[in-house]
Order: structure tokens, then C-alpha cells, then sequence
């Protein structure tokens, strides 16, 4: 299928900082549906799956519409496992198994529930407007590097040592950090180059409310507030 796009969801049973975190509910939905929902909304991914270890979270992918075809081993579920095995696990697990190979991969993190679909689509978009290798989402940095400072021994010292020097906040220029909610690259750029983000990455920016990534108990608790305000998913 020409330009078949694969969304991929990796949500492992363990969590440092919240536990089960991704079975928890957030707003009356266990986190990792409120990506699943937005996912299969999306008119540009031909088939949405979630990569787990997790019994439970299997149960639930598969309660809210996506495909669980395999149980993620073990090896690829500890706290310290990189994103990018995973993922290529994922594709050749669905490569060998059923011959299916995606041109396009999208990454989904469940930690990032406020995305909304339209943030899935203009990412693919791009990447096949622009020709690029990939696409991530991005969001204004909350603190810039600018006023960032560093120090050697008790002297303080600007982080960017060659920089201007800015007084006023705003007279900064604005930077921006990867947020986590949306990942899209070519098979070859993961498979082949093994690599998520390729040599020409584009961007695409969102807000800071739909930006929030859970990490911590605040985080879900600021989640529950905004998701319980809106009124359109």
C-alpha cells in the first residue's frame, strides 16, 4: 500500500514514577485510551498497534480499538530500554509474522494524552509534502538556554558561553523542545539508518496544553483538570 502508515504504541507494565502508570485512569479513561482514541481518529494511519508486556495493558489496548498482536519480550520492557529497539521490534515482528511492511512509522507515547489527532495528521503530512526523513512535534521551551547558566566550582557562568547577552524575556528568541507526543519517520530511516529522528527532520509546533508529557503526579493531576475542560476529545 503506498505511503502505509503503522502507529505505534509502546506502553510497558512498569513505571518508576507513577505506578501502573499507563493502566491508570486519567479523566475516567485509563491513560494509554486517550491515545488510542486519538490515533484511530487519524485519517492518515492505515493501522494503530500497541507494543506491550503487560497483560493488562494488552486487555486494555484491545478494549479501545487497537491491536495487540504480540506480547513485547521481556528484554524490551525495562526501565532502561531506548525507544528505537522497540519500535524496530514492532516493525519486524509485523514484517515476518504478516509480510506487512509500513513506509511511514508513527511513534505515540501514551504519556502525552492532550495530542490531538489533527497534530498526527499534519505531522504525516509534512513528511510526505516535504520529503523529509522525519517529523517530530515540538513545543516553546519553557526556560530558555539563553538565561541558562552553568558553574565551575562556586562561579557562575553563562551556559552559552558565545551567546548575547538578553535582559528582558521578551527579546529572547524563541527555542524549542521536542515534547514526545508524535514521532513520524520512513521505514528505511528506523530500519536501515537505525534511527527515529533522520538527517532532515521537520517540525511541527504545538501548544502547551497539549504538549503536557506525565511524568509525575502533578503532571497527571494538570492532565485531569485540562481534559476534563474540553469539550471536543
Amino acid at each position: 500500500m503506498k505511503n502505509s502508515s503503522l502507529g505505534i504504541i509502546p506502553a510497558r507494565g512498569g513505571s518508576k514514577s507513577i505506578p501502573r502508570k499507563n493502566a491508570r485512569l486519567l479523566a475516567g479513561k485509563p491513560l494509554i485510551a486517550w491515545t488510542i482514541e486519538c490515533a484511530l481518529r487519524s485519517k492518515r494511519l492505515n493501522q494503530v498497534i500497541v507494543s506491550t508486556d503487560d497483560e493488562e495493558i494488552a486487555g486494555i489496548g484491545r478494549k479501545w480499538g487497537a491491536r495487540v498482536p504480540f506480547i513485547r519480550p521481556f528484554e524490551l520492557a525495562q526501565d532502561d530500554t531506548p525507544t528505537l529497539p522497540v519500535i524496530q521490534h514492532a516493525v519486524t515482528w509485523l514484517e515476518s509474522t504478516e509480510g506487512y511492511i509500513p513506509e511511514i512509522v508513527i511513534l505515540l507515547q501514551p504519556t502525552s494524552p492532550l495530542r490531538r489527532t489533527e497534530h498526527i495528521d499534519q505531522a504525516v503530512e509534512l513528511l510526505l509534502y516535504a520529503g523529509a526523513d522525519s517529523v517530530a512535534c515540538v513545543c516553546l521551551s519553557e526556560y530558555s538556554p539563553y538565561w541558562m547558566k552553568r558553574i565551575e566550582g562556586n562561579r557562575m557562568l553563562a551556559f552559552l558561553s558565545d551567546a548575547p547577552e538578553y535582559t528582558r524575556r521578551q527579546d529572547l528568541p524563541p527555542v524549542y523542545r521536542l515534547n514526545g507526543a508524535v514521532y513520524v519517520t520512513r521505514y528505511e530511516v528506523l530500519m536501515r539508518q537505525k534511527r527515529i529522528l533522520g538527517e532532515d527532520t521537520r517540525a511541527i509546533v504545538m501548544d502547551a496544553e497539549s504538549s503536557i508529557d506525565i511524568d509525575s503526579r502533578l503532571d497527571f493531576k494538570i492532565a485531569e483538570l485540562l481534559l476534563a475542560e474540553r469539550t471536543d476529545g
